[in-house]
């Protein structure tokens, strides 16, 4: 079997659900070298540029999301629907997975509904505490759903449920090992503390706002910032990397070296880069972004909070409490450490062996 293993690997939208993917694909050809993964996303997301950057292949779906209100591309969903099931099944039948797995995002489900059809094993990676509704539609058909928060039941089958916690980038695990490669890299002062603002892949409006309207303080409190602004704000924001210890970046391809530069770290709050800050053991301020099912951004912050692990403030305090709180932070070395040894107690390193664990179980019990 090793030396014939085929995985299909469907999930994409936002990186919280591709590289996830791709750490799983990683850990597949560690394992197995020889194994053939490919890779099913939304043709015009950003899956089809990550995923051939990490070295796989990948096929495009026309696939995209029902829109809760009345618009034109609705009308367009039920034709998009039936040819990505088409072309879904199609792939499946020219691939011929041993089994099929899925992180989230709009084109894993076709993918998984058909190869649930063609009696193909598969599994679903959920990484965040209210499921997307792509993984809740599937979990019926599925054979093993692993998440990364516990309590689930409500959401999916008890006896399907794996708790495995959240597949993160490898080049993560050293990245105290990299702080002087990091610095070399960006061109920063180490004398100077760093801070990594992170608003997601595509970019958080609130929080590029918030880093605009302090770049003054930034500068009298003499701290350089690594700014990913996202994909969809980095025209408008990119001239700020004009002034003096300021970088700005659309996407950050090089997170490991980004985390070990950074002194303090403030984020969203997606499962996924939950995961990876417990990993890197940073101080982190959150903030949440409030336009996601359930707020449950503010759920994945709050559990880590609640540890004395991190700050979070809400989009909706921005203005009156950020200056109060992350530059007194910024300014007291102990409440730094605290922080990045609480955040570091809750790290599950493990997740992704566990995962690919789970996957080698339905490869054992299928023919």
């Amino acid at each position: 079997m090793k030396n014939q293993l085929r995985v299909i690997i469907s999930g994409g939208g936002t990186g919280g659900h591709i590289f996830p993917a791709i750490s799983i694909a990683n850990e597949l050809r560690l394992r197995y070298p020889s194994c053939e993964i490919l890779f099913v996303g939304a043709q015009d997301k950003m899956e089809m540029q990550k995923v051939p950057e990490a070295g796989y292949e990948i096929e495009g779906l026309w696939i995209s999301g029902f829109q809760r209100r009345i618009t034109a591309k609705n009308l367009l969903f039920p034709v998009k629907l039936v040819k990505s099931l088409w072309k879904a099944r199609d792939i499946i039948k020219r691939f011929k997975p041993n089994v099929v797995i899925g992180t989230g995002g709009f084109a894993s489900g076709p993918l998984l509904q058909m190869a649930n059809r063609e009696d193909i094993p598969t599994l679903i990676q959920e990484q965040n505490s209210y499921p997307g509704i792509t993984n809740k539609l599937l979990a019926k058909g599925a054979n093993t759903i692993c998440t990364a928060y516990p309590d689930m039941g409500r959401f999916f089958p008890e006896e399907k449920i794996v708790l495995t916690g959240n597949p993160v980038r490898q080049d993560l695990l050293k990245v105290d090992e990299k702080r002087k490669e990091a610095q070399d890299f960006f061109g920063i002062d180490p004398a100077m503390k760093t801070v990594l603002v992170l608003g997601g892949s595509l970019g958080a409006r609130k929080i590029n706002q918030l880093v605009e309207d302090n770049l003054k303080e930034f500068e009298k409190h003499k701290l350089q910032v690594l700014w990913q602004t996202g994909t969809l704000y980095f025209e408008e924001y990119s001239k700020y990397a004009e002034l003096e210890n300021i970088q700005t970046f659309a996407f950050l391809k090089r997170m490991d070296l980004a985390y070990a530069a950074a002194d303090v770290i403030i984020s969203r709050a997606g499962a996924g880069t939950v995961s990876e800050l417990c990993i890197v053991g940073k101080p982190v301020v959150f903030i949440p972004s409030p336009n996601v099912a359930e707020d449950h951004q503010t759920k994945n912050a709050m559990a880590v909070a609640e540890k004395d692990a991190a700050v979070v403030l809400s989009e909706s305090h921005l203005e009156q409490g950020f200056r109060s709180i992350f530059f007194p932070l910024v300014e007291s070395d102990e409440k730094m450490q605290n922080l990045g040894k609480n955040i570091k107690k809750l790290e599950k390193p493990n997740a992704t062996a566990n995962i690919v664990n789970e996957v080698e179980k339905l490869l054992t019990t299928w023919p």
